[in-house]
């Protein structure tokens, strides 16, 4: 079995972080780890407070994974602190993982910061180049890139400015645009371009974790980055084609309605 490491944030709601990631591992049948960088107290309607993990516990965590297991792939998600970031990206050139996909998250649904400004140059130098894809949203491709972006070709320039700044692949996510739902993908040389109807509901709680962690599992198993990015968009338009109305704000996607749906349960 393929063996996937999440290093992120909490998610007391269940619906993102380090809980969306897992449950997404185990969608996509391969053995899900964590090291937990913060804990939030959120719910579907807002993050009411982050209480951040101690750099040295989380090298520490890092350490006890890679001293005993195969990684075959890290997803990296909410890190807060300049001082954490440094050192997930210490012990990632030291254990050099095979895949990693970093989803650069920053403000949530709600608006809560999840990352100090600050921290956002220290990201930029120290874990963009080392990774095999990144995948911000166009809020956070704005701040990244430090240019507006409105439209596809504004995407695509963003797709080319932090191409320059190491990663394998750059992959931008259009949500935030109006319209179909499409996503630029961006190798260096070439632009694939990933495009849905949008799905019309508020429940879409934890999508950028489920995505990236969707990635991180085909990378695992042997899928090219084309491949992973293609089948994690089919998840994860499934995913929020059946999403759960749990809770009074936005509520979680359906990471595992295809499972339920091949073994005869109707859970939605």
């Amino acid at each position: 079995m393929k063996k996937v490491l999440t290093i992120a944030g909490s998610d007391s709601s269940g619906g993102a972080g380090i809980q969306a990631d897992l449950k997404t591992f185990s969608a996509h049948g391969v053995f899900g780890m964590s090291v937990i960088a913060a804990v939030t107290a959120q719910n579907t309607k807002e993050v009411i407070d982050v209480q951040n993990i101690s750099p040295d516990i989380i090298g520490k965590q890092i350490d006890a994974i890679f001293d005993d297991i195969e990684v075959d792939a890290v997803k990296i998600g909410m890190i807060s602190e300049i001082e954490g970031i440094n050192v997930v990206s210490e012990k990632l050139r030291k254990y050099k993982p095979r895949n990693v996909v970093l989803d650069p998250v920053m403000v949530s649904k709600s608006g809560y910061s999840l990352m100090n400004p600050n921290s956002v140059e220290t990201l930029i130098k120290e874990l963009i180049p080392i990774v095999s894809v990144v995948t911000p949203n166009i809020p956070e491709a704005e701040i990244i890139a430090n240019i507006k972006i409105e439209t596809i070709s504004d995407m695509e320039k963003a797709a080319k400015i932090i191409y320059n700044m190491g990663p394998k692949n750059v992959l931008i996510k259009g949500g935030h645009l109006t319209g179909d739902a499409t996503d630029v993908l961006y190798d260096g040389k070439n632009f694939v371009y990933l495009k849905n109807e949008r799905i019309n509901t508020k429940n879409t709680h934890g999508t950028g974790c489920t995505l990236s962690s969707s990635i991180a599992s085909n990378l695992a198993l042997g899928m090219n980055i084309k491949e992973a990015v293609e089948n994690a968009k089919k998840y994860i338009t499934t995913a929020i084609e059946h999403s759960l109305s749990i809770g009074h704000g936005s509520g979680p996607t359906n990471h595992f309605y295809t499972l339920y749906k091949k073994a005869g349960l109707n859970y939605e």
